[in-house]
């Protein structure tokens, strides 16, 4: 947001804009819900540090966080659907991914990975103590899973990338579940057309919000959500 654009289609259309909307339009539909309490980083056209976001969900003390962002590639036919959680990944195109997302060269990501592989490693052993990566893969799979089905129902041949592991700062600190969804292509002509559709936005919004339930629904009944932030 703001001064940031992100990811930018070859029409001209901005990551940052394509967001927002499916931001609000989440935010709406998940506050219709009792049970759910909705903060969301930014609700207008503002910049926020990738740190900072995390920063505000811990400040709430959230339950979830949900990380959007439209994807983009070097190769214009790439297309897709793909969530990502926080862990350690060789995989070259997770990488560049991460290195997109925040911002620095896929050698600088590949050095900072190496850099703070060991710290990233003691994160991971607690998150994995406390249950919050069991939690992240399935709140993860929750959602690719939506994502997909919903667009299917409205658009063929919709690609299912899976659920992917890498090291995004915008989850780094999180200390509760959390996932990163990249739901389409902006560098991809045929997905920037339909990204600017509201009735494509809306779908992905209510897809997002099915995974959500879904995962809502996972909880035991004795362990209460107190909200989604």
């Amino acid at each position: 947001g703001g001064h940031d654009p992100g990811a930018v289609g070859p029409k001209g259309l901005y990551e940052k804009d394509v967001v927002l909307d499916i931001g609000l339009k989440l935010k709406k539909i998940l506050s219709k819900k009792k049970d759910i309490n909705v903060f969301i980083t930014r609700e207008t056209d503002v910049f926020v540090r990738l740190e900072d976001r995390t920063a505000f969900a811990n400040s709430k003390h959230a339950d979830l966080f949900v990380s959007i962002h439209a994807n983009a590639n070097t190769d214009r036919k790439a297309r897709g659907v793909e969530t990502y959680l926080m862990n350690w990944t060789d995989e070259e195109e997770s990488i560049r991914v991460a290195a997109r997302e925040n911002k620095i060269s896929i050698k600088k990501m590949k050095e900072h990975m190496n850099r703070y592989k060991n710290e990233l490693g003691m994160i991971l052993a607690d998150l994995e103590r406390d249950k919050k990566r069991d939690e992240s893969i399935k709140l993860a799979h929750y959602i690719q899973s939506a994502i997909v089905s919903k667009l299917d129902e409205g658009y063929n041949n919709i690609q299912d990338r899976g659920v992917k592991n890498a090291m995004f700062y915008v989850l780094l600190g999180a200390q509760m579940p959390s996932v990163l969804a990249e739901i389409s292509f902006i560098s991809n002509p045929v997905d920037e057309k339909l990204l600017k559709k509201d009735k494509y936005k809306d779908y992905i919004a209510k897809a997002i919000a099915k995974g959500v339930d879904t995962y809502v629904a996972s909880i035991p009944p004795d362990q209460k959500m107190a909200g989604l932030r």
